[in-house]
């Protein structure tokens, strides 16, 4: 009983879904409030160091597993791996 962590119950910030998590395993984004951008991200999508301004005043947001899934099959659509091409050896007389 002593070792069960309390569930908790919050929105996610991409579907704004309520869900259950243990506050130790839920996964978070930095946000910046002031942009509601990821901290460092640009507006076309690009990373940057984030200035201490930013840093400072960035919140973490919650995001369920659903988007955290999607997220992944995302990545993996948007990343596939390099094809693998057969190497040859030439015949030599």
């Amino acid at each position: 009983m002593a070792d069960e962590q309390i569930t908790t119950i919050g929105r996610c910030h991409m579907c704004k879904r309520t869900f259950g998590f243990t506050p130790a395993s839920v996964m978070t984004v930095m946000m910046d409030p002031e942009t509601n951008l990821p901290l460092g991200m640009t507006v076309s999508g690009a990373f940057r160091e984030p200035t201490p301004e930013a840093a400072a005043r960035s919140v973490g947001k919650l995001i369920c597993p659903d988007c955290v899934n999607r997220a992944k099959q995302l990545k993996e659509l948007m990343d596939p791996p390099a094809p693998q091409f057969e190497t040859w050896q030439r015949d030599t007389p």
